[in-house]
């Protein structure tokens, strides 16, 4: 086991994947007494790293290889090196999904002199990875994001019994959260459920009007408030769906990050699309019903109680990535009904009440 005391864990992606390597950043800081960990990430994963407990500092950086909204410059990149320089760390580990390459971020370890790099890879990566772990995804088969990081930081000795998402709940946003519930009209008295229609990524957003539809039934049907949740910019998604359901509840664009985690961490149920809420609420052990669109196959909810929806999207979104041909199989299926959804809610309500 090395002598390990000031980590770079580079996770540039999305919160969601932030939340997933959690029990990775936990098996660390187990397994090596006194280690330091920063945490190299995008805007987005640097959001939700302030409420995981196992990340002591965070470095936020956007990455041009990764897909983001906002704009990056070759003058971030060299404006981040000396930051990095500076720190002195004696290891980094890069985590990726299967479908990502590590060598960018590698070549950034290298460049400013961190002496071990680990990372799955797969290709030989020669010298930018002192510890190269050959990536076997997705050929022999596909594994959950969770035990891929898991199995990563195995290959130094690093190991934890609590294979759990890692997220402090904000107690100031619970309160937050349930007084704007409140406000908006909501009975807490009453059954009530979240329901999130958007997502960052256009394929993985489940039809709006089949989910308008579907909360219309589970709330004639099963007496259920529906308390809608996104960004502002998904506002038309709520619309849609109170256009169909008027007594649902939208808060759509009114919760910020910690009142989003407050909200899930009481609510008995969350109905979305395969998107960053999902492992907030595995995070907190909410259950969750996932309408998943086929795409990376790794990002089911995660030791929590769930009940998952498949659904194809259209081939002009398909990813141009031929790795992700290896996941899924190639035969089309139908997206789940109203009626499909409506019951899956039902099952998820009642088994928890048990």
């Amino acid at each position: 086991m090395y002598d390990i005391k000031n980590i770079l864990c580079i996770r540039l992606d999305n919160l969601g994947d932030v939340l997933m390597t959690s029990p990775a950043l936990r098996a660390l800081k187990e397994s090596f007494s006194g280690v330091k960990l920063t945490l190299l990430t995008s805007e987005m994963g640097a959001s939700i790293a302030r409420f995981i407990p196992e990340v002591d500092q965070t470095l936020v950086f956007t990455a041009p290889w990764i897909k983001s909204e906002k704009e990056s410059s070759n003058l971030d990149l060299l404006n981040l090196l000396p930051k990095i320089k500076k720190r002195q760390f004696d290891l980094s580990i890069i985590f990726t999904n299967f479908s990502q390459n590590p060598l960018p971020a590698a070549m950034i370890a290298y460049l400013t002199g961190i002496p071990r790099r680990l990372s799955y890879c797969r290709e030989n990566p020669h010298k930018l990875l002192t510890d190269w772990y050959p990536d076997p995804e997705p050929f022999s088969g596909v594994t959950h994001g969770v035990k891929r990081q898991l199995k990563l930081v195995e290959a130094i000795g690093a190991k934890t019994k609590n294979p759990n998402l890692s997220l402090k709940v904000p107690k100031i946003g619970v309160y937050r959260a349930i007084k704007k519930l409140e406000e908006a009209g909501a009975d807490l008295y009453k059954p009530w459920m979240i329901v999130h229609p958007g997502s960052s990524e256009p394929k993985r957003r489940f039809p709006v009007e089949l989910f308008a539809k579907s909360t219309k039934l589970i709330t004639n049907r099963l007496g259920i408030q529906v308390v809608i949740t996104g960004i502002e910019q998904e506002g038309k998604l709520a619309d849609i769906i109170l256009q169909q359901n008027p007594s649902a509840f939208s808060l759509v664009g009114q919760l910020d990050l910690s009142e989003l985690i407050g909200l899930l961490s009481v609510s008995p149920l969350l109905l979305s699309n395969n998107t960053g809420p999902v492992h907030i609420a595995a995070a907190v052990n909410t259950p969750v019903v996932v309408l998943y669109a086929r795409t990376n196959p790794e990002h089911t909810p995660w030791m929590v109680k769930n009940e998952i929806l498949f659904f194809d999207y259209p081939q002009k979104l398909k990813s141009k990535n031929e790795i992700l041909k290896y996941t899924f199989p190639k035969e089309c299926i139908p997206a789940p009904t109203p009626e499909e959804i409506c019951k899956a809610c039902k099952r998820m309500l009642a088994e928890d009440s048990i």
